[in-house]
């Protein structure tokens, strides 16, 4: 693969955009994904059955409450369990899509997925309890088998999923992919792909009638040939990935590419959400006289959704208040002792379809910031650019401390009882800050802000503004009750560290 984009970056007089390892370039994008299915297979299998066997040692071993230690285990044999069971596991795992492309390295939705295979996995387990000869395993054995094989899969698989992404940095597991247009969507299209090197797509640049080849479009990335050469570049460069954006291009020009690339099993077709992207974050479609038209959704979360958000929320607020009380009133005594002022700062922000409000924090610096950063103009200026300061001269002793370990946010629980913020959500950000959401703003205010967020887990303080932008707006995006657990694990982590906080 990597000699064929060499030549073709040759051909073309342009640097190739994008790095492949020699190594990996020995396997097609489709062998490379073959690879992971059959590791995700293993990993299934062995640790189905490690929960299997992990289930029997907790329920006849350790002396939990509801168990009798003395009852004769009653659970299917060893043979039966690793040749009956774990290969039914394995064909619900597939037919759940659990083994297929789209479905993987991307969001929640594989660990939902997990989470509901294994259930229907223990469900047809007592099913066959019910048939001869096998008799009725014991129910604690099936629920604690359901726990740890919840566990140990999604671990498994969240460990594959971290292994992939590092491979993909070092130029495998990547798939050669061209944009098809130029516009503003087109080069937003590649910022963001670039922004995530984690996406498994390298793009190698741009297809469009409207500028000639090699005239530069985003940053390393350039033009590289007419719709006519379309054909040539995709078999001289390997393509295995066709990103259409749709506002560049008239309703004819998608369907001749779809006509010539969309059955193609070589070749993935996808399709920008154009406009819809910039304006919302969900959309429905519904036939009004047999016209199917899309109705654009004015929130985020509805229905069903905001029901469940809003009792996690506040589930999770009421028990980190009652476990973090004592924290809390230490943590007042020492802002008070240490340096003079108010012990709480409020800071106004911007809520749900545009309200404000105060978001509350501990106070984290002294009372005359302004004056300190009046007599540094480079440090206002950077701030002004940034928003925030590595250095602050502003920052107190104990300051640093709550920064670091994200204990100055911990008065933000009164916000998330005040229905004003979630546990996990969007960056707070203040009005002034709005401007540099550009279009993305209409998205960013359809969520209330969060404690906690994919900025915090990605780095923190330490990603640049676009980087952060764009992580807001795919939280918003792919928002599900996993995402949000998932962000929340990580987040304990992240803050045990303390790096990437200032």
């Amino acid at each position: 693969m990597e000699s064929s984009l060499q030549t073709a970056g040759a051909s073309a007089g342009l640097p190739l955009p994008v790095h492949i390892d020699r190594r990996a370039a020995r396997l097609s994008g489709q062998a490379q994904g073959r690879l992971y299915v059959a590791a995700l297979i293993i990993n299934d299998v062995v640790l189905s059955l490690l929960a299997f066997l992990t289930a029997a040692w907790v329920r006849y071993t350790l002396p939990l409450p509801g168990f009798n230690l003395g009852a004769k285990p009653s659970i299917p044999s060893l043979t039966l369990i690793l040749f009956a069971f774990v290969p039914l596991w394995v064909l619900i795992f597939a037919s759940l899509g659990l083994y297929q492309r789209r479905n993987l390295l991307g969001g929640t939705q594989e660990y939902s997925g997990v989470f509901k295979a294994t259930g229907i996995g223990i469900l047809s387990i007592v099913i066959l309890g019910f048939m001869r000869p096998v008799s009725a395993p014991a129910r604690g054995w099936l629920l604690l088998s359901w726990f740890f094989a919840i566990i140990y899969v999604t671990s498994g698989r969240f460990l594959l999923r971290r292994v992939v992404y590092a491979l993909r940095r070092r130029g495998y597991f990547l798939s050669p992919a061209l944009i098809i247009g130029t516009n503003s969507e087109a080069q937003s299209l590649a910022e963001q792909l670039q922004l995530w090197q984690t996406s498994g797509l390298a793009v190698l640049g741009f297809v469009s009638n409207q500028i000639e080849p090699g005239t530069p479009v985003y940053k390393n990335l350039a033009a590289l040939g007419s719709m006519d050469d379309l054909e040539e570049l995709v078999r001289r460069w390997d393509v295995e990935e066709l990103i259409l954006a749709t506002s560049a291009l008239s309703q004819e020009t998608i369907l001749a590419i779809f006509r010539q690339f969309g059955v193609r099993p070589a070749i993935n077709l996808r399709l920008s959400s154009g406009l819809f992207e910039i304006i919302t974050t969900g959309m429905q479609v519904k036939e009004v006289a047999s016209v199917p038209l899309v109705q654009v959704n004015q929130v985020r979360l509805t229905g069903t959704d905001w029901a469940i958000k809003t009792v996690f929320d506040l589930t999770l607020a009421f028990f980190l208040a009652l476990l973090a009380w004592p924290l809390f009133l230490g943590l007042a005594l020492v802002v008070r002792v240490d340096s003079p002022g108010p012990i709480f700062y409020r800071r106004r922000v911007m809520g749900l379809n545009g309200s404000q409000f105060y978001g509350y924090k501990f106070r984290t610096m002294v009372t005359n910031g302004d004056e300190i950063l009046a007599a540094h103009p480079e440090l206002k200026a950077e701030l002004e650019r940034t928003h925030k300061l590595k250095e602050d001269p502003r920052v107190t002793r104990v300051g640093r401390f709550l920064r670091k370990y994200s204990l100055d946010e911990l008065p933000q629980l009164i916000n998330v009882f005040k229905r004003e913020m979630s546990v996990v959500g969007p960056r707070m950000i203040a009005p002034e800050e709005l401007a540099m959401y550009d279009h993305w703003d209409l998205n960013l205010l359809t969520v209330p802000p969060g404690i906690t967020g994919l900025w915090q887990v990605s780095g923190r303080s330490e990603v640049p503004y676009a980087e952060r932008v764009q992580l807001d707006m795919r939280y918003i995006r792919n928002w599900s009750l996993w995402l949000d657990i998932h962000i929340l694990l990580r987040t304990v982590m992240v803050v045990i560290r303390g790096h990437g906080a200032y």
